[in-house]
């Protein structure tokens, strides 16, 4: 192998560590607990209430979020306005 084509295979492997670094750091962290699923906080701001009632409560990283109830697996739980964020995909 000739030294441009090895630089070539060099430069080639770099972008691709790079661009795998980068889209892992666009994840979103994992939940500080392990557990997937709608937060407790997210369970408790629905207690006791309808489904479509406007709640406000505390997301895993502290941060205030305006969010609905709506009836799930779970019960009736808050779910941010706008929807639920997607699910993190997998690590590879």
């Amino acid at each position: 192998m000739g030294i441009f084509q090895r630089s070539l295979l060099l430069a080639m492997l770099a972008s691709a560590a790079l661009g795998a670094s980068a889209q892992n750091a666009n994840q979103p962290p994992p939940p500080p607990d392990g557990k997937r699923g709608p937060p407790q906080e997210a369970i408790d701001a629905c207690k006791g209430k309808a489904e479509g009632a406007k709640v406000t409560f505390k997301g895993r990283r502290g941060e205030d979020i305006k969010g609905v109830c709506k009836k799930m697996r779970e019960g009736v739980v808050a779910v941010p306005e706008g929807g639920m964020p997607p699910p993190p995909e997998p690590r590879k």
